[in-house]
């Protein structure tokens, strides 16, 4: 009865184990490519060597680039609405409606977030090199709003609960909907946080440096923190998809060769 029942179950175990390890290889082999491609792209701070290298490139330009740097606004930077002493460059207010609706066929209140409501201000802003807040050596970042990227930080959320009186009560009953929350939240793109920036890197007047979104289509991304961070956390990822494709595969051949030693050792005492 045991036989009958560890062939079939070892055979899906190993297979599964094996089916696994390789998913995850194709994941570790697709991420080892990305962050290859990405150290292949050459990387700058914000500094006088960078403005001598733009100098001497054709064109007085860089296709594509990674740039990191501080963040320093041009001018008055904007305040935080919600946050003493919070300054940033861009800031994203949003504000959602947290409402429930009655569902008849499920008899049920079902939550939803209507009547989202978003604001975006931005300041000019370029990175200077880490240490030099005041710097003639600067990299204007143009259009950040159509860079990619996770760059904002959260330093506001709130959820105001909706009041209602026993008359109002009554009417969202009979109408079938009913308030529930008004959540805001605000973020912030911090002046003095280390930015790294990924696009066209162009001179004008031999000694502005601006940095914009790529004309050969490539991606134009920001990204939170320095570029050694950022490869760091890439790697990091794909040698934890590297782990798991190790493990699921040794699993697997474990118990395959379980199978093969039970099996032989049943033969012998047979």
């Amino acid at each position: 009865m045991s036989d009958h029942l560890l062939n079939p179950l070892t055979v899906i175990c190993a297979g599964s184990c094996f089916a696994f390890s390789g998913l995850f290889y194709k994941l570790y082999s697709d991420k080892r490519q990305e962050v290859q491609k990405l150290k292949e792209i050459p990387n700058f701070q914000a500094d006088h060597h960078l403005l001598r290298i733009l100098n001497a490139s054709s064109n007085k330009r860089l296709h594509y680039v990674a740039v990191e740097g501080l963040v320093q606004a041009i001018g008055e930077p904007i305040s935080s609405q919600f946050v003493p002493r919070r300054h940033g460059v861009i800031q994203k207010i949003t504000v959602h409606e947290h409402w429930k609706y009655w569902n008849s066929a499920l008899k049920t209140w079902v939550s939803k977030k209507v009547n989202k409501q978003q604001t975006t201000n931005t300041v000019p802003f370029s990175l200077v090199q880490p240490g030099a807040y005041i710097s003639e050596v600067s990299v204007r970042v143009d259009s950040p709003l159509e860079a990619s990227g996770d760059y904002l930080e959260q330093v506001h959320k709130r959820l105001r609960q909706a009041k209602e009186g026993l008359m109002d009560a009554v009417v969202r009953e009979l109408s079938g909907e009913k308030p529930v929350a008004l959540e805001e939240r605000e973020e912030l793109l911090h002046v003095g946080s280390a930015l790294t920036a990924f696009g066209e890197l162009v001179l004008e007047q031999d000694k502005i440096m601006r940095l914009q979104p790529p004309k050969d289509g490539r991606s134009y991304v920001l990204i939170p923190g320095d570029y050694k961070s950022f490869i760091q956390r890439r790697e990091n990822s794909a040698n934890m998809w590297k782990g798991l494709t190790a493990l699921f595969g040794i699993t697997g051949f474990a118990l395959v060769a379980g199978f093969i030693h039970g099996a032989v050792n049943q033969d012998k005492k047979n």
